[in-house]
């Protein structure tokens, strides 16, 4: 069988994720960017299957648990642990039969091979080796990194979209440098964005609607590449993109809420919020306090 038949075979990642776990996830995320894959969140039981080959690799990391894991593939056998800390990876197109004996809350990404070969040639690096497989492989940055992924999904399109866009360019970076047959260190960025870029950033962040706020489309206006862009920003203002964003976005929500006149649900919407509960939510995770505990305290 050749390699283009054998790729029709494969499964979408989320879906043999969930034929295997026998349950849906408490919270997915993915669509309008393909090559930021998809993010999700699982609480399953005991799992005795085999996982078929899937289209995008599966890099995955728990969260309060500690379970025993074995992956079988021919005469090979890998075991670890399910625990905070550690990451498991299923290549793309890899099968193998896995049995773990109980619960287990994990955090999946779901990665197209197409981005850890564009983070590579932005990087100026020639293509990658194969990902490698690992089972309960003590890593923290990535543990941390998806994580954050999972907690930091607050119900506003353009926020969510831009940090999964940088959270997968992050992740994948990392990949390269501890999860590939051949390494690739990135290579070390200094200096900013000029004062033009990044004022036409900075415009088009507070400005755009969802659809124009993109990684793509602000690294294409300031002719970088994502991986690039995403350096320099950050050098620039101190904080990546979907932060600094995040930032001014509070910022219009404090300044409104000072308006007495504007419900919380009305400031919620303004500010492009999927539910006032989802607003609620983001703004306690930043502030500490409720939108009305908020205004309590400043009217």
């Amino acid at each position: 069988m050749d390699e283009e038949a054998a790729g029709k075979k494969r499964r979408a990642a989320d879906a043999e994720m969930a034929r295997v776990l026998k349950t849906k996830p408490l919270n997915i995320v993915s669509g309008l960017d393909p090559s930021s894959g998809g993010i999700a969140h699982w609480k399953h039981g005991a799992l005795h299957d085999v996982v078929q080959p899937m289209a995008d690799h599966v890099i995955m990391t728990y969260i309060d648990t500690m379970q025993p894991l074995e992956r079988r593939a021919g005469k090979s056998v890998a075991k670890g642990v399910a625990r905070p800390g550690v990451v498991t990876i299923i290549p793309a197109g890899t099968s193998a039969r896995w049995d773990i004996t109980g619960a287990v809350d994990v955090v999946q990404l779901y990665l197209p091979q197409a981005t850890i070969e564009r983070i590579s040639a932005e990087s100026g690096n020639a293509p990658p080796a194969e990902l490698l497989e690992r089972t309960g492989h003590l890593d923290p940055i990535s543990s941390r990194l998806l994580t954050t992924a999972a907690e930091a999904l607050d119900g506003h399109a353009t926020l969510d979209v831009m940090f999964r866009q940088q959270i997968t360019d992050l992740l994948a970076t990392r990949l390269l440098a501890a999860h590939v047959g051949a390494p690739i260190v990135p290579p070390t960025v200094s200096g900013g964005l000029s004062p033009g870029v990044l004022r036409r950033a900075l415009e088009r962040l507070r400005t755009a609607s969802d659809a124009d706020v993109s990684l793509a489309a602000l690294a294409a206006d300031a002719g970088l590449s994502r991986f690039h862009f995403c350096r320099a920003f950050k050098e620039s203002t101190g904080m990546p993109p979907h932060a600094w964003l995040r930032h001014y976005r509070l910022e219009q929500a404090k300044a409104m809420l000072c308006d007495p006149s504007m419900s919380v649900v009305t400031v919620a919407v303004a500010l492009g919020y999927a539910s006032q509960t989802a607003f609620a939510a983001a703004f306690k995770k930043l502030t500490g306090l409720s939108p009305s505990q908020f205004r309590r305290q400043t009217i």
